[in-house]
This record gives structure tokens, C-alpha cells and sequence, in this order.
């Protein structure tokens, strides 16, 4: 395999907010799709480190430096160390948009007929990173949406100054969460939007390589 000196971040999986040392708030992603992003560069030799959230996937290739984190902030603190000195970022990973205020020490007990737990925003990994992005760095941003999936993928573009979105949408049979396969629709800052068509995530995740290499 040839080496050569790009350098590749990329965030995967869900991340889990504590809400007592039982309890925590997440979601259902698996890492799956941010996992064969990091293999797909790793196999065109560049120099990939993959942020990975909990999961009970991983990946055994040699050349990808695995660094395990648990919550939104953890995750937010390691690109916060690495990004200055990467080429490309790639934002696949599904980072809790918020966090309880206050974790209890002990598991809370059953007490009444409702529970009310008050959360706060966390930082935004893409967001904060895009607004640093340097003049060379390519920043790609995965969206999962539900609704409106275009305008907010678009809108998301714009916000995160992103060089392209990933847009996932729920509705799109055999994608999204716990599938082998994923359909995605690229949308680039310059207007063209491309649909992939359903694929592995494997295939998706050198689709998304090629692009990536093309811009850079």
C-alpha cells in the first residue's frame, strides 16, 4: 500500500450522556457507516484516526488509530486537539445534541408517576470545527433527517461550512440505522446534489473517498 502524508479525522457511532450511574441518554447508531469511511482512506494509505463513540463494532486495520470516547464532550475534546492539523474531517458520528445539567452520584429511585430531567445544549462538533476550517481542509457533514430533508441539509451546509453533506433520510428503505446498506444523497456546496442509490455501506463509504479526493 502506498503511504502518503493526508491526514483524516473522523468521528462515528452514537456518543451516551449519564444521566445517573444506570441511566444514559443516546441513540441507535452503530458506527457502521463512519467505520467504512475510516477503512476506505486507510486502505488509499493516508493517515487515519477514528473517534469512535460506544459501540460493539470497531475495526482491525492496522493503519487506524481508534481513539474511544464515551460522551459528546469527549468526542468534542479530541477533534478539538487534532483538527488544526488535519486535511480532511470527516463529521459521520451521531453526537447528542444535549446532555442532563447534573449527573446524580447514585442510582435515582422510583418515586413518582413522572421524572423531569434538565438538559443542556453540547457543543457542536461540526459547527465549532467548521468555523475554523482553514483554506486546504475539507470538513464533510453527515445529516440524518426526517422532514424537509433537502432545505435542512442544506441549511446544514451553509451553518457548518461544510465542503458537502451526507443526507440520510429515514423514510429510504434498507438505510439509515442497523442496516448493511445505506442510500444517501451528497449535496455540495457548489449546488450539485448527487443520489447514490442504495448500496453496502462499504461501497457508499468509497463513493464518499472518491469525492473527497476529487475536491482535494
Amino acid at each position: 500500500m502506498k503511504k502518503n502524508s493526508m491526514k483524516v479525522l473522523i468521528t462515528a457511532g452514537p456518543t451516551r450522556e449519564a444521566i445517573d450511574p444506570v441511566r444514559y441518554i443516546s441513540n441507535h447508531s452503530s458506527g457502521k457507516m463512519g467505520i467504512a469511511i475510516a477503512e476506505a482512506f486507510a486502505e488509499r494509505g493516508c493517515v487515519v484516526t477514528l473517534v469512535l463513540g460506544p459501540t460493539h463494532l470497531t475495526t482491525h486495520h492496522p493503519d487506524i488509530n481508534v481513539v474511544p470516547v464515551v460522551t459528546a464532550a469527549e468526542m468534542f475534546e479530541v477533534c478539538d486537539k487534532l483538527y488544526t492539523e488535519t486535511d480532511v474531517a470527516i463529521f459521520a458520528a451521531a453526537v447528542a445534541d444535549y446532555s442532563p445539567k447534573e449527573v446524580a452520584a447514585q442510582k435515582v429511585k422510583k418515586i413518582g408517576d413522572t421524572w423531569s430531567v434538565e438538559l443542556v445544549k453540547t457543543k457542536d462538533i461540526a459547527l465549532e470545527m467548521g468555523k475554523r476550517k482553514a483554506a486546504g481542509q475539507v470538513n464533510v457533514v453527515f445529516a440524518l433527517e426526517t422532514n424537509n430533508e433537502l432545505e435542512n441539509a442544506r441549511a446544514k451546509l451553509v451553518k457548518k461550512n461544510a465542503d458537502f453533506v451526507v443526507l440520510n433520510s429515514m423514510q429510504d428503505e434498507g438505510a439509515g440505522f442497523g442496516h448493511d446498506t445505506n442510500k444517501v444523497t451528497l449535496l455540495f456546496k457548489d449546488g450539485f446534489v448527487k443520489e447514490t442509490g442504495l448500496k453496502t455501506k462499504r461501497e457508499l463509504a468509497d463513493e464518499i473517498c472518491e469525492e473527497v479526493m476529487n475536491i482535494k
